[in-house]
C-alpha cells in the first residue's frame, strides 16, 4: 500500500486512502533525487498499459545470489525455536505492498517496480506478485493452503516481505549512522561492510511478526513507509512509536504473503496492528517464509 522504494519528495500530497503513497525523504541529494526519481518514473511508465508490466527486464548490473528455493507449499526443513532477544515493538499498525504495485505511473514514486535495495526488484521477485488485471497489478487474498503464496505465478524471492523505516543505503543520515544503531553491524558476517554502500546491513534481515495469536516471519525488502531514519523506532528498546505520522501512523508495510499468514483483516488498509521484532535467521523456524528465501545482502543499482 505505502511501499517506499527509493524515497523521493512528493509533488502534490495524495489522499491516505490511495492504494499506495507518495513518500518523501528529506536530506536526499539532488542528484540521487533526480537519479532514482528517473528510473522508477520510466519503469513505472513502461508498466501500466501493458497486462504484463515488464515485457523483456534488463538485467541488473550485478546478479542477485539465487535464492534457497523449495517447493511450496510444503514447509522447509526445521530450524530454529522462534526465539529472539532483540527488543519487542508492540502494536505496530502496518500497511500492505506488494511487488508490482503502481499507484501512478507519471509520478516518481508511483510503483513497486524498484526497492531501494534493489533496481530491478519486479524483474528479480519475478513479476506482479498479485493478479495483473486490465494492465494493473493488485493484491488478492492469501491462504494457508498453498503456503500463501501467490495464486498466478512463481515467486523467485521469499514473498513473506516487508519495509521498515531505516535506508542504511541510500538515505545520508541512515548509511553514516548504520554502524553504530544496527545492533548486528559489528557481527562476523558483516566485517568490513559498514563503509560499503554497495552492501545493506537491512536487506534479507529477519524479522519475526505477530498479531492476535498468529506468528509469522518474512524478510526485510525495502525501507519505509515515510520515513528513512527512523533509529530510535527500528532499533531501539523502549518501544517508541514510529516517527512517521501519514498512513495511520503505520510503522511498517508487509507483502500479501504475511498480510494472509497473520489474518489481517484489511486486504489493503490500514487498520491492523502486529508485534515485532528482529530475530536471526538460524532461529526461524519451520514455515512457507523459508520456501523461497536469500541472506545475500548486496545491492543491485
Amino acid at each position: 500500500m505505502f511501499g517506499a522504494g527509493f524515497a523521493y519528495e512528493a509533488a502534490e500530497p495524495v489522499s491516505a486512502s490511495a492504494s499506495s503513497a507518495i513518500q518523501e525523504a528529506p536530506g536526499k541529494s539532488a542528484a540521487a533525487h533526480q537519479k532514482n526519481a528517473e528510473r522508477k518514473a520510466q519503469q513505472a511508465a513502461a508498466a501500466a498499459p501493458v497486462a504484463e508490466p515488464v515485457a523483456e527486464p534488463a538485467q541488473p548490473a550485478t546478479e542477485p545470489a539465487a535464492a534457497t528455493a523449495a517447493p511450496a507449499p510444503a514447509a522447509a526443513a526445521a530450524a530454529g525455536s522462534g526465539t529472539s532477544s532483540y527488543p519487542m515493538h508492540t502494536k505496530i499498525a502496518a500497511t500492505t505492498f506488494w511487488v508490482g504495485e503502481i499507484f501512478d505511473a507519471n509520478a516518481a514514486d508511483g510503483s513497486q517496480m524498484l526497492s531501494t535495495y534493489d533496481a530491478n526488484w519486479f524483474a528479480n521477485y519475478g513479476g506482479c506478485d498479485g493478479v495483473s488485471t486490465g494492465g494493473a497489478c493488485d493484491t488478492e487474498p492469501r491462504v494457508a493452503a498453498n503456503g500463501f503464496f501467490p495464486s498466478s505465478m512463481t515467486p523467485k524471492q521469499n514473498p513473506f516481505y516487508l519495509d521498515l523505516p531505516y535506508d542504511d543505503v541510500n538515505d545520508p543520515t541512515g548509511f553514516a549512522n548504520r554502524g553504530t544503531v544496527i545492533p548486528w553491524a559489528n557481527d562476523p558476517a558483516y566485517a568490513g561492510q559498514v563503509g560499503d554502500q554497495g552492501q545493506s546491513l537491512m536487506k534479507n534481515r529477519w524479522v519475526k511478526l505477530m498479531k492476535d495469536g498468529q506468528t509469522c516471519y518474512g524478510q526485510i525488502a525495502d525501507a519505509g513507509p515515510g520515513e528513512y531514519h527512523d533509529s530510535e523506532y527500528v532499533f531501539g528498546a523502549g518501544d517508541a512509536r514510529p516517527a512517521n505520522a501519514r498512513y495511520g501512523g503505520a510503522g511498517m508495510d508487509v507483502s500479501p504473503a504475511l498480510n494472509g499468514c497473520l489474518g489481517f483483516s484489511d486486504l489493503n488498509g490500514m487498520s491492523d496492528l502486529v508485534d515485532w521484532q528482529f530475530i536471526n535467521y538460524e532461529d526461524v523456524p519451520a514455515g512457507p517464509w523459508l520456501n523461497v528465501h536469500s541472506n545475500d545482502n548486496t545491492v543491485i543499482n
